[in-house]
């Protein structure tokens, strides 16, 4: 199974609107923190520490360039929590297909007296 700590990293990074923003940006390719930074109207100071708490997810990986910090997506791209979820979404969608056939079962037996 996962690690939980790796998995508490990774949803509690993406729980900030600001940063999955980030994430949907660097799809696109390797930014600087300053380029990350303009289009929220966001100090590169405050911009890094989002950047800070990606990449201690493992979802973000960034690299002195020059005077400037690159940032690209990192390799883990969210494959824990996604894990995690199919799981529980593979549990329910059995847990839901049982009472449907309960509910099929117990409908076919029923007659149209028995709610008198």
């Amino acid at each position: 199974m996962v690690q939980q700590a790796h998995l508490d990293a990774a949803f509690s990074a993406v729980a900030d609107p600001t940063r999955r923003q980030i994430l949907v940006r660097l799809a696109e390719g390797p930014a600087a923190v300053s380029e990350l930074a303009a289009p929220f109207g966001m100090s590169v100071t405050g911009m890094a520490k989002h950047v800070h708490v990606l990449e201690q997810a493992g979802l973000v990986v960034t690299e002195k360039v020059g005077r400037a910090r690159q940032c690209r997506l990192g390799e883990e791209r969210l494959e824990d929590a996604m894990a995690w979820i199919s799981f529980y979404q593979r549990l329910w969608e059995r847990r839901f297909d049982g009472l449907e056939a309960y509910f099929t079962l117990r409908g076919g037996t029923e007659t149209k007296g028995d709610d008198a």
